[in-house]
């Protein structure tokens, strides 16, 4: 991840940058204890960040602060420090470090994290957002935007079929909160979606998609977990709407070409 001035470490400054409307939202919401919580996080992130980065002699990476955001804000509530750090460490070592570090993984190790604590703990409740949180994302995603560091097409992809959605009466609001945090966090990471243009506007529209329909016909999901749940899935397919994208512009070239 390394083009002139724009390093590993450069994207992930952008990031945080992005996210401080956000960060600070939920802050003023959760007050002390959102602090308390981030920094547990953090640590328990940083910790397999320094593990994995000694061995590999390479200097940690400000992408676990991203990781250690997404994870504090959407983890289940009230779990415990041995169930929230098993989560973390599943979640950071098979998302992001198995596969070199940060830049190189394939799903987003926050999104990881939150779906083995959904899955594996089941009976914990998630968290709910308050409108004045929820708003910040949008703050933070036209930042990302204007930085270069969130795709656009990600964003605006989703956000459009779920405006469809909103008018469609689809999609109640505390879902609607909880999909537009989890886009801004976890589904428009700049390493873990889609990569072509055609790919980002597809994969941003197929969370939406996946939101709306989980909504609907997932009775009793939290809205974030419905949201984490979409999340996943969306990222899971992003290699493949890639490999789609790339399949048919190389079809194109060669109707154009007149290369059989």
């Amino acid at each position: 991840m390394t083009r002139g001035l724009w390093t590993r470490e450069t994207v992930a400054s952008l990031l945080l940058a992005a996210y401080l409307p956000l960060a600070l939202f939920w802050t003023l919401s959760g007050g002390v204890a959102a602090l308390g919580l981030f920094g547990l996080v953090a640590l328990i992130v940083a910790g397999w960040h320094l593990a994995f980065m000694l061995l590999r002699a390479q200097p940690p990476s400000l992408a676990a602060l991203v990781t250690a955001l997404g994870i504090a804000m959407l983890a289940p509530e009230d779990l415990g420090l041995f169930r929230l750090g098993l989560g973390i460490s599943f979640g950071v070592v098979m998302g992001e470090m198995v596969f070199g570090g940060w830049g190189r993984n394939v799903v987003n190790p926050a999104t990881v994290t939150l779906a083995f604590l959904g899955f594996g703990f089941p009976t914990f409740g998630w968290p709910g957002f308050d409108a004045p949180v929820a708003w910040a994302a949008i703050p933070a995603a036209l930042i990302g935007m204007a930085l270069g560091v969130l795709p656009a097409a990600v964003l605006i992809g989703a956000g459009l079929l779920g405006g469809i959605a909103v008018f469609g009466g689809l999609l109640p609001d505390p879902v609607l909160y909880a999909a537009g945090i989890v886009l801004v966090l976890l589904v428009a990471d700049p390493v873990t979606s889609a990569g072509t243009t055609p790919g980002r506007w597809i994969n941003g529209a197929l969370y939406a998609a996946l939101v709306v329909l989980f909504a609907n016909q997932w009775t009793g999901a939290a809205p974030v977990q419905i949201a984490v749940s979409a999340a996943l899935l969306a990222s899971i397919a992003a290699p493949l709407l890639d490999e789609a994208a790339l399949a048919l512009w190389i079809a194109q070239r060669r109707r154009r070409h007149g290369r059989s």
